[in-house]
């Protein structure tokens, strides 16, 4: 009886026994064949851009800071316009959005406020000098 080791597969013997995958992939290579097909697999990239846009309200920020700040509304809206803007720049849409929706609060009532204070500011002196006219 001879009891020598064989070397069943790879010439180029790395002197551990071969793996699972590699045997079943020679047992496919055998049962099936060659591949059928010699063209290289074709794989297709899609490339989805989004177009929509983040408002982020830096213009209308500073106009609220500058006429009229009640409460400090203005310079809370040119914060989150900042942040709205920087999130934007960095690629993080959602949180600009995020900011952006944040910015706009302190903007609109900035606003309203600024329109009453208007009206006020108009009315109040008009009716003052008709009363003592």
């Amino acid at each position: 009886m001879n009891h020598t080791a064989q070397t069943f597969f790879t010439p180029a013997n790395t002197g551990c026994p071969p793996d699972y995958q590699m045997l079943k992939e020679e047992h496919e290579v055998a049962v099936l064949g060659a591949p059928h097909n010699s063209a290289p697999p074709r794989s297709t990239v899609i490339h989805i851009h989004s177009e929509t846009s983040v408002p982020n309200h830096v213009v209308w920020s500073p106009f609220n800071t500058l006429f009229m700040n009640s409460c400090c509304l203005g310079f809370m809206a040119v914060t989150y316009s900042m942040k709205s803007r920087d999130r934007k720049v960095v690629g993080d849409l959602t949180g600009g959005q995020a900011y952006a929706s944040t910015a706009k609060c302190p903007n609109v009532w900035a606003l309203v406020l600024c329109i009453l204070m208007g009206i006020l500011l108009i009315i109040i002196p008009v009716v003052i000098f008709q009363v003592y006219q």
